[in-house]
């Protein structure tokens, strides 16, 4: 039985949340409800959930600062929220879950059955690179957590020379010659590392341009990365890119 705790400030979104959970979900017993950061603090203390459904936004703070607040983080979190919330890809970049208000029967199924199913040594670390990326304000300095086949791969962002498109996957081509195959669409990456330095210079290429060695304007043109690895560009893509390395060479 998966044992639940639900933060949220108010009434009719706590209370909606709950039925939902009591009508629709198995295996899941909720175990307590709070109202406030500080009430949530103290049931999650008393409680040791499983999972704590919360709020990003409340009165005095937000759920990110509940969470700094605690010693232990030895729960999965969803996050909910009424809107397009800044925090939501720094969550995503996380790999955590999250709900949008009104929240559909369908996406909370999904996301319990995903708790469910996680082990339990994964929730401490991917709470705790969550909290330290929103602190961090070097955005190359920030890990980020990759699904694969076997779990999730924890990785410096400075750590990543390209991301290849594979089909519905994404080919992490990382530093000492490593790569990872990673079950989400290039596309995905695109918009998650586009405030990280990061390009797509190809329908098949995101590139981080710190990690560009040169450019060749031979046979129509093409990227070399520093491990000497080529990268094709695109036509349209040429000028976009020769700007941002200009400015990035000052």
């Amino acid at each position: 039985m998966l044992k639940v705790v639900i933060v949220e400030d108010e009434l009719h979104s706590r209370e909606t949340l709950k039925n939902l959970v009591n009508d629709y979900c198995e295996q899941v017993e909720i175990i307590a409800l709070a109202a406030s950061i500080q009430e949530g603090i103290h049931v999650i203390q008393t409680h040791q959930p499983d999972l704590v459904f919360l709020d990003i936004e409340m009165p005095g703070g937000t759920g990110f600062d509940l969470l700094e607040k605690l010693q232990y983080l030895n729960f999965e979190v969803v996050f909910t929220t009424a809107f397009e919330h800044y925090a939501l890809k720094a969550i995503k970049f996380s790999a955590i879950d999250y709900l949008l208000k009104p929240i559909d029967v369908e996406e909370l199924q999904i996301a319990i059955a995903k708790v469910q199913q996680k082990k339990h040594s994964l929730r401490n670390k991917k709470l705790e690179i969550l909290l330290n990326n929103m602190q961090v304000k070097n955005r190359q300095e920030q890990t980020i957590t990759l699904s694969t086949s076997e779990g999730f791969e924890f990785i410096p962002v400075t750590e990543i020379l390209y991301c290849e498109a594979n089909g519905s996957y994404t080919n992490f081509h990382l530093k000492a010659s490593k790569t990872l195959l990673v079950s989400k669409h290039l596309k995905e990456y695109e918009n998650l590392l586009a405030e990280h330095n990061f390009m797509r210079v190809h329908h098949s290429y995101l590139i981080n341009l710190s990690e560009v060695k040169k450019y060749i304007k031979a046979d129509g043109g093409y990227i070399v990365m520093k491990d000497d690895s080529v990268v094709n560009i695109s036509l349209k893509k040429k000028e976009e890119f020769l700007d941002q390395m200009k400015r990035i060479g000052g």
